[in-house]
């Protein structure tokens, strides 16, 4: 790994953790939501494996500082649940703004990626800003489209109207978080309103497959969907 990241004001008080490709650019841009455990080392390295693979990739503190092991899982939910749609998107924005004001950006080939709680954000992107994106890649993204949501979100099914990229949608088949039911309501919701997504289900596989430093990391999911993810990327945001 080449790029270094770096701590950068985004605005209003948020930070982010920024990396860049080597060279002047201009470089398709991504922006990473993250888990409910906040932005911790896998989402630090995740950022600049991203510009290493040619990306300059912001990823928001919507935590404020905030970060807890993978084993407290309580007062993460708990974290989870004090945030707001309409302020994280809001937050989204200034992330979008922080790009477009870089000179080695391309501020209008700009990918959302998310995982668990950040794969729900990365939906809800697509449908809030959808003049922003060009394609978004979600991980096993809690609260979509289940009946009610167990943290008392708003469920987004009824947001995929407003959707413009063309989105990647990743499980696995042992995520008892997320179960088949709802992959079947999301690709219904998708297909009824002419959306076109990608929905890959890998067997064996449960949530939080994506991240090594977690007990349910899976290799080789994890190099399948990374090597999918950066190629739609590319050709998405490079058209």
């Amino acid at each position: 790994m080449n790029a270094s990241g770096e701590w950068v004001e985004l605005g209003d008080g948020l930070r982010g953790y920024y990396a860049r490709p080597e060279g002047s650019g201009p470089f398709p841009c991504v922006v990473i939501f993250i888990e409910a455990y906040g932005l911790n080392d896998h989402f630090k390295r995740l950022t600049e494996r991203f510009a290493d693979a040619g990306f300059a990739t912001v990823t928001p503190d919507l935590y404020g500082g905030a970060v807890y092991a993978y084993s407290d899982l309580s007062n993460a939910i708990a974290h989870l649940k004090r945030l707001d749609d309409d302020t994280v998107m809001a937050q989204t924005e200034r992330a979008l703004d922080f790009l477009a004001g870089r000179e080695e950006t391309d501020w209008t080939a700009v990918a959302a990626l998310g995982f668990c709680m950040g794969g729900r954000y990365a939906f809800l992107a697509n449908a809030a800003l959808p003049s922003r994106f060009k394609a978004a890649s979600v991980f096993y993204g809690g609260g979509i489209g289940p009946v009610e949501d167990a943290f008392g979100r708003k469920t987004l099914l009824d947001r995929v109207g407003d959707m413009q990229a063309p989105m990647q949608l990743w499980y696995g088949t042992e995520d008892h978080f997320i179960r088949p039911e709802e992959h079947g309501r999301i690709a219904e919701a998708m297909s009824r309103a002419g959306k076109q997504y990608s929905l890959t289900v890998f067997s064996g596989v449960t949530h939080g497959f994506f991240c090594e430093d977690r007990a349910s990391y899976d290799k080789d999911a994890a190099r399948r969907s990374w090597r999918a993810t950066t190629a739609f990327f590319h050709e998405y945001l490079e058209a």
